[in-house]
């Protein structure tokens, strides 16, 4: 006869174990290290950027509290994700986006990319990755061939991405002080790289993210355009490669948990940002590199894991 008592045992999803950590106070870290990255872009850029943040991040508390009502769910916009989510899309933005393109776009971020799928820590794609994507896919005018030069109200079409493309670019010691520094035209946040890394360093001494995804990203950029004759140092300093390989990248939900995976993960972006920046249609590949990997994070999960009641390949029985 069946054991009646193990009918109480209850499944619950994961994560099993905890070790204290709350989501809350994460996400406070990764605003605080985005916050020289945002000073800096509205220093940049001025009001336009200032503008762009702020109705970012508000519209995604804004969505993400109304979705969670409407679908009468906990609302649990104090856990500052989808802060996060709309800082990040906002930083990730030109500053001369349309505003109600960018309410468009962190819509479909928070409540498509996020909230369809169950939430924080259900996603399939980084939800800020997924907003962009979707803006630049149906307003690509606005997102990819406006820039504004900083210090300026000049508008250009060319970037330094297009012109490596095109074999037009050359680096030298002014041009890679200069881009390390930030002060070219770009994205909201991707210009500074050198605020970026401190940004990494800070992630990673408070342990908010594993470095492993990150190195192996730059690093098979680096390598990939060296072999192929290409400036590998412009290459890292230019577009949003670093950002990315930051704050996109380590994302919790759509990046492999093991240390293996992350490297294979990061690798694998890196040579897909390669692969679309020299032979594809667009300059920049950041975007859709760690997007199509974010599809493939429960394959690698799968693969390297650990299965928990089988033996090692190899061990000794």
């Amino acid at each position: 006869m069946a054991d009646l008592g193990l009918t109480n045992l209850k499944v619950n999803s994961s994560p099993h174990f905890s070790n204290g950590e709350r989501p809350c106070d994460l996400m406070r870290l990764v605003l605080i290290a985005l916050l020289p990255v945002t000073v800096y872009g509205v220093i940049l850029f001025g009001v336009s950027a200032l503008i762009q943040i702020l109705v970012s991040v508000i519209c995604a508390v804004g969505f993400e509290a109304l979705f969670q009502f409407l679908t009468k769910q906990k609302i649990t916009v104090s856990d500052c994700s989808a802060a996060v989510t709309g800082l990040i899309f906002a930083l990730t933005l030109p500053p001369t986006c349309p505003i109600w393109q960018t309410v468009l776009g962190v819509l479909f971020a928070i409540v498509v990319a996020k909230g369809f799928f169950g939430g924080l820590g259900s996603n399939v794609y980084n939800p800020a990755l997924a907003g962009r994507a979707f803006l630049f896919v149906s307003f690509p005018s606005s997102m990819g061939s406006a820039w504004l030069k900083p210090g300026t109200d000049v508008i250009s079409s060319a970037t330094i991405l297009s012109e490596i493309k095109e074999g037009a670019a050359a680096g030298n010691t002014s041009t890679y002080l200069q881009y390390f520094l930030g002060n070219r035209a770009g994205c909201i946040g991707e210009t500074s790289v050198m605020l970026i890394l401190i940004a990494f360093i800070f992630l990673l001494v408070t342990k908010v993210i594993d470095w492993r995804a990150t190195v192996a990203m730059l690093v098979t950029v680096a390598a990939v355009t060296f072999i192929s004759g290409g400036d590998a140092l412009l290459a890292l300093l230019t577009g949003g490669l670093v950002f990315g390989a930051v704050f996109m990248i380590t994302d919790y939900a759509t990046s492999p948990v093991t240390k293996p995976g992350r490297i294979v993960f990061g690798i694998a972006c890196g040579l897909m940002t390669f692969l679309i920046r020299k032979f594809g249609g667009y300059p920049e590949g950041v975007m859709f590199s760690i997007l199509i990997m974010n599809s493939f994070k429960a394959f690698m999960d799968n693969l390297s894991c650990r299965k928990y009641g089988y033996k090692k390949l190899g061990a000794k029985k």
